[in-house]
Formats: C-alpha cells, structure tokens, sequence
C-alpha cells in the first residue's frame, strides 16, 4: 500500500498543475472581446498609449504592473470598482480578456 502513495501524490499534483495550465484561454480570442467590449474605455492595443477615456489605463499598462499576474487579474475583475461599470464576463472570455492581457506583458 506505501507504494501506491508513492505514485499516486505525483500523480495528483501533475494533474493539477495540467488543469491549471489549462484556465488561461486564448490571447487571440479576448482581444477580439476587448476591442468589442473593452475598447471604449480602455487602450486594448499593445501600441497604444492612450485609452479613450481620461485616466483610465492602458492593457499594456495594466499588463506592466509590478505583481501583476492571472490571479491578480481574476481577482479584479470579480471586485466592483466605482470607476468601472458591474460588467458580468462570461468566464471563457473573462480568461481569454486575461490571457491577452498577460500577453502584452514586456518580456524583461
């Protein structure tokens, strides 16, 4: 039986981590929403430099945050925000709008 445990916690923790690979969705799918849904507040590409509304930050800028990471960005998006409008994101668009974010992030 102790052989079993040797193989099996392993196991468990590379499916793990396969699941969690697997949360992040398509870069390429949530630009396509960003600049659908995002566009008009935020700056959605990676060349530009100023969003359409006064002080609201950039993809790029939001992707170059110090910390910033997938879970930051889960977390984000589910906390209301004044500033904001209480959008409801599908969760497959809601990872691919992250992962497209975390692609604009500067490769250092």
């Amino acid at each position: 039986m102790r052989t079993l445990w040797i193989f099996a916690v392993p196991a468990l923790f590379a499916g793990g981590e396969a699941a969690f690979a697997q949360e992040l969705g398509d870069p390429q799918k949530g630009l396509s929403y960003a600049e659908q849904v995002c566009a008009e507040c935020h700056a959605v590409l990676a060349e530009e430099d100023l969003s359409p509304v006064f002080g609201v930050p950039p993809f790029r800028v939001v992707a170059n945050t110090p910390g910033m990471t997938e879970t930051a960005l889960n977390v984000w998006f589910q906390t209301p925000h004044p500033s904001m409008p209480n959008l409801v994101i599908p969760a497959e668009d809601l990872a691919n709008v992250i992962a497209y974010i975390l692609s604009l992030k500067e490769k250092r």
